[in-house]
């Protein structure tokens, strides 16, 4: 069994040999005996496939990171460890969480509760945990219990045992991710790697694989070629310094919030709301511009603070505008020999910042409308406006005329009345399954005017 293709999986190793090409972790893991994690979507809104990995820490050498399964190719777990929910406990001994859930009545049919099971115990070791945050089970969704006696079951956890097991494997390193390669994949050891790697014909890069497992899933669109730059260290640096902020484009949302600590406050509003803590925990900051989805909540943020973003290729590298990234519906200025390396966000921020995200649930939901403001006042005056746009034209857009509009006028209500009226005007909105065109454009001018009564 060569070391290539062996996962850790419970603590036993595993051969990845005899899985399909196309295999995600989910099916695989399910042929090999292990039923726990169920699909229920295939793609990463129910959370029924959770698992855990064990992933190189911030706060400790190791932290257990809950993910969607069915997004995960299978190869990517090569040399890895992972955590089922048969893994965690027996019912000769159930482990914290599960004994919690099956005392308070928090399961019913029991086709949710794996996924939930590993969610509450990525929660459970959390480093430096002292209250259990909800968002950690913002991506698991129950159709029985009406959430009540799970949230309850949460919160009566207490602190890992010493001895636990998956807390001690905490305080040493996470598994390396070893070069590999496959039928249909390959991980890099280094950037340059990776760059020509993706010269090959129908070769793609996929970090998180939260929108190409998707595609996968339900559409049955697989590259021919999979690079994995997710655990490249030249695409995961963060440096906050006097006159930008540079986020490595490998980072997950996860990392790149709790890195940032809040101070890139416009980021800290978008990211609770940003998918569930499962997919943030995946996705990353270049694949979710990489993609050039006019839906995504991050470009509008992104975009309201004048962001740029690096391309690198065998050739060199480039930096370009995120105003001027886009070019049309899910496409872009860059080519398919290039990377987004990292996101640049300028220095000094503008103070008075919000994102709106208007959607039909709270979390773990698809904008209709996204916008982000990020506005300078000085003496009741506005000296500086950036508002970006989502949901509302074929590609994130800048909302020009009403950030001329905003530029010295009063911040009062009446003040802003003509920009507002312009950002109801900006875009072309459509009318579609998730809102109508008259309801997105009440939302966008909506939106200043909330602001403004807000501050």
């Amino acid at each position: 069994m060569s070391t290539d293709d062996v996962v850790t999986v419970n603590g036993t190793p595993r051969s990845l040999a005899a899985a399909r090409p196309e295999s995600n972790a989910l099916d695989w893991l399910r042929a090999i005996g292990l039923t726990g994690a169920k699909e229920g979507c295939a793609e990463g809104e129910c959370g029924a496939c959770s698992v855990l990995l064990a992933r190189p820490g911030i706060e400790a050498e190791t932290e257990w990171v809950a993910l969607n399964s069915c997004l995960l190719p299978a190869a990517s777990l090569a040399g890895q460890e992972v955590v089922t929910s048969e893994g965690l406990g027996t019912p000769a001994d159930l482990h914290p969480v599960q004994s919690e859930l099956a005392v308070r009545g928090g399961s019913q049919c029991g086709y949710c509760t794996p996924g939930f099971v590993c969610s509450m115990a990525a929660e459970f070791y959390r480093p430096g945990r002292e209250d259990f945050d909800h968002h950690a089970l913002s991506g698991n969704l129950c159709r029985c219990t009406g959430y009540r006696p799970i949230v309850e079951a949460a919160e009566a956890l207490g602190a890992p045992d010493q001895a636990d097991p998956l807390l001690r494997r905490t305080t040493s390193a996470a598994p390396a991710a070893s070069p590999t390669r496959a039928e249909g994949w390959i991980r890099p050891a280094h950037l340059a790697e990776a760059l020509e790697a993706l010269a090959e014909p129908g070769a793609v890069a996929v970090a998180g694989s939260t929108d190409l497992g998707v595609e996968a899933n339900l559409r049955g669109h697989r590259p021919a070629l999979r690079v994995a730059i997710d655990r490249l260290d030249e695409l995961r640096g963060l440096v906050v310094g006097e006159e930008s902020v540079q986020i490595g484009a490998a980072l997950t949302l996860s990392e790149v919030e709790r890195l940032l600590a809040g101070r890139v406050p416009l980021l800290a509003e978008v990211f609770p709301q940003f998918a569930s803590r499962l997919i943030r925990n995946g996705a990353t900051i270049g694949g979710n511009l990489g993609t050039g989805s006019p839906i995504g909540d991050l470009a509008p943020a992104l975009l309201a603070l004048d962001a740029s973003v690096v391309l690198v290729s065998a050739e060199g590298e480039r930096t370009v505008v995120l105003a001027d990234y886009f070019t049309g519906y899910r496409q872009s200025v860059r080519r398919s020999d290039e990377l987004i390396a990292l996101v640049r966000i300028p220095r000094p921020l503008a103070p008075d910042v919000a994102f709106h995200k208007i959607a039909k649930r709270r979390f773990d939901d698809i904008s209709s409308v996204a916008v982000a403001h990020a506005i300078e006042v000085r003496e009741g005056t506005v000296s500086r406006a950036a508002i970006g746009l989502g949901g509302v034209a074929a590609t994130p857009i800048r909302a020009s005329e009403a950030e001329r509009l905003l530029v010295g006028a009063s911040w009062s209500p009446e003040g802003v009345a003509a920009a507002a009226d312009a950002l109801a005007d900006a875009g072309t909105p459509i009318d579609d399954h998730r809102a109508s065109a008259a309801y997105r454009r009440a939302m966008l001018g909506q939106s200043l005017r909330r602001l403004v009564a807000s501050s």
